[in-house]
């Protein structure tokens, strides 16, 4: 796999490309702590949606799909593209996402 540092970006940096396909890039300022954390609760959503479908359980499967698309979202990889929120908006959609995140883990 690619290190995170030699990822290809589009000239305006709002993209990567994998594999010749392009993908809505992390908003770049996400401060790195909170996009470590945003990434970190990512990964382990994705891990439970691997191991509802293992199970065969279609609730927890959804309510991790849930939490997939909930730091998506607030890492600006979906939902309205963060080039086109002001910096308020922006700091407002991580935020909520991390908080929203964290609450689930408890």
């Amino acid at each position: 796999m690619t290190s995170r540092s030699h990822v290809e970006h589009t000239p305006d940096g709002r993209y990567i490309v994998v594999g010749g396909r392009r993908w809505r890039a992390t908003d770049p300022d996400i401060p790195p702590e909170e996009a470590a954390r945003l990434r970190s609760l990512l990964m382990a959503a994705r891990r439970a949606v691997g191991a509802a479908r293992r199970e065969d359980d279609t609730r927890a499967e959804r309510a991790a799909r849930a939490r997939v698309h909930t730091a998506k979202v607030a890492l600006g990889e979906r939902g309205e593209p963060w080039w086109e929120q002001s910096p308020a908006e922006r700091r407002a959609r991580w935020s909520r996402g991390l908080e929203a995140l964290e609450a689930l883990e408890e």
